[in-house]
């Protein structure tokens, strides 16, 4: 197996267990918070939509004029780096889903391409933990990786019963 297609599966593996966390769930519930918390699971997906988009694509091959059609600028004020969760959201559940499917559609879509001689090379936009484009696309699924344990963690806060 490639390099490259070891990542690409672990960002699918990634991606099946949020999924597999966000359908049993109801999207009334991704707006709140429990008690004490600073989360909630609307901000989660936000956010791994909009980091999907910056480590598997972003600093990979740069951004693109298309790249538009992926989530708004709001949407990048709402879920990107160093955002804050809001308590309501500009954007309803069904949004939200939509950009995270949408980016990753478009991960799936240009990753294969992509010149496996290409990996060892700096990302264009430097990342603490992605030095090459090779680890970018790791680290994108281990942070999705994160961020899935966080809406495991709310789901639990939530009163949902855990997921194996």
């Amino acid at each position: 197996m490639s390099r490259l297609q070891l990542a690409i599966d672990q960002i699918v593996f990634a991606r099946n267990y949020t999924i597999g966390l966000l359908d049993q769930t109801k999207t009334e519930d991704w707006f709140r918070q429990p008690p004490g918390g600073v989360s909630h699971i609307g901000w989660q997906v936000g956010h791994i939509a909009f980091s999907e988009y910056r480590l598997a694509l972003w600093r990979i091959r740069g951004p693109q004029p298309q790249d538009g059609v992926l989530f708004s600028p709001e949407f990048k004020n709402l879920f990107g780096a160093n955002s804050v969760p809001q308590p309501d959201s500009a954007f309803p559940p069904d949004e939200i889903r939509a950009a995270l499917d949408r980016v990753h559609e478009r991960v799936l879509l240009e990753l294969p391409g992509l010149d496996e001689a290409e990996l060892d090379q700096p990302v264009p936009y430097p990342h603490p933990f992605a030095k090459t484009k090779l680890l970018a696309l790791l680290w994108c699924a281990h942070h999705e990786m994160l961020h899935a344990g966080q809406i495991g963690l709310l789901r639990r806060h939530l009163g949902y019963p855990p997921i194996w």
